[in-house]
């Protein structure tokens, strides 16, 4: 796809700041995917015949990368608007350069507190030109009870939390904005002996305390290295948990290790935010939650993906705001779009105007499970629909 500047005057261009290189290109190459998909049907959407280009720059998966990737979105390619997925350091890279040049940006993927709070916003003061899309920490809290209420016995169970010392366990832990008051407030107990170094290099510790304390459900944000070194050392130490759920990285399918044996996220329940079976549609041509599964599925060879709707999703509001501003060549008039914005997606229904803060639109999580699939290795099963409305459950959870 062409990303040249083109004639200023007669377009208007939102950025994609996507990795392509690095460690979080499974994170990129849905973004990318759709960008390429969206490149036509976007062009013949602008405001005042303003066709909308898109242009991407490669983020390199590092905040520096993200924050050159926004310099150069706006001075070569005169961005009106910004968007992106990226990970806990380069998102916010992206949002605070666009807040510092003053260009709209819009992102999604890690939970809005993280967003929000951790860019040191407030509950009344929140930014000029920067919003976000996401569940929130206590969303994760809530879907997570669920399940743990679906393994049986005492309603209030004893959770063993394996938590890093970096930006995920330090939110998880948080007295206020994370994910402990939502938990404890439906009655369970969180057991954290203290937190690890990433990458891991033993987590038997914390194995001892699970078992002495008869924590059969463990918790965790845990990468997949991380968490197929604490399933292996529970296992060498003759013990495992009934059920193990775990928020990060559990949106990729699992992958089958070399030799068949069971993969560390196979059974591990985790966030539903986005499958086919969502009962979603495109605000740009009605295409459903399904169809963009097929549609990319057949393009690329591999598997569906959950941020793939989130990534659409980001193209859709981005051209709801050019298309409804007042003057869609003026920045400030496409944040102030952006702000109202009320718009139903393939990821869901988005509203700025309700948020739980500013500049914050939430999107409803449900619980799942990696599952031995039919079509594929392993497949996300949805097991509890959440406060998702009209989602239905493919699958029954299953515990050890």
């Amino acid at each position: 796809m062409s990303e040249s500047p083109g004639v200023r005057e007669q377009v208007l261009t939102v950025g994609v700041v996507v990795a392509r290189t690095g460690r979080l290109t499974s994170l990129g190459d849905p973004l990318d995917f759709v960008m390429t998909l969206l490149t036509p049907k976007l062009a013949a959407r602008g405001r005042h015949g303003l066709p909308i280009r898109l242009a991407g720059r490669d983020s390199r998966s590092t905040a520096d990368g993200a924050r050159e990737a926004v310099k150069e979105l706006v001075e070569d390619e005169d961005a009106s608007i910004i968007v992106t997925l990226a990970g806990t350091q380069v998102l916010p890279a992206v949002a605070d350069a666009c807040e510092s040049v003053g260009v709209p940006c819009l992102s999604s993927t890690f939970p809005w507190q993280v967003y929000y709070h951790g860019r040191d916003a407030d509950a009344v003061h929140g930014f000029d030109w920067t919003y976000h899309f996401c569940w929130g920490l206590d969303d994760i809290a809530e879907t997570f009870a669920d399940l743990w209420e679906q393994v049986g016995g005492a309603e209030g169970r004893t959770v063993g939390c394996l938590w890093n010392a970096g930006p995920q366990g330090a939110w998880s832990r948080h007295p206020e904005h994370g994910f402990a008051p939502a938990a404890r407030a439906r009655g369970h107990q969180l057991l954290d002996p203290g937190p690890y170094q990433e990458p891991a290099v033993g987590l038997d510790r914390h194995i001892a305390h699970f078992r002495e304390a008869g924590a059969d459900i463990v918790t965790s944000a845990a990468t997949g290295r991380d968490l197929a070194l604490f399933r292996a050392q529970a296992a060498e130490a003759g013990w495992q948990p009934r059920l193990i759920t775990c928020s990060r990285w559990l949106a990729y399918p699992p992958s089958t290790p070399v030799g068949g044996s069971r993969s560390a996220q196979a059974g591990v329940a985790t966030l539903v935010y986005w499958t086919p079976s969502h009962p979603y549609r495109s605000s740009l041509d009605g295409t459903t939650a399904t169809q963009l599964a097929e549609t990319y599925e057949q393009t690329t060879g591999r598997q569906w993906l959950q941020p793939l709707g989130l990534a659409h999703a980001l193209f859709e509001v981005a051209a709801h705001a050019l298309t409804t501003a007042d003057d869609p060549t003026d920045r400030r008039s496409v944040a102030a779009a952006l702000s109202t914005s009320r718009l139903e997606t393939i990821a869901g229904p988005l509203d700025w105007t309700t948020g739980p803060v500013p500049n914050i639109a939430t999107v409803s999580l449900a619980g799942g499970q990696w599952q031995p699939g039919t079509r594929h290795d392993y497949e996300l099963a949805v097991v509890h629909p959440g406060r998702t409305p009209g989602l239905r459950p493919t699958g029954d959870l299953v515990t050890t």
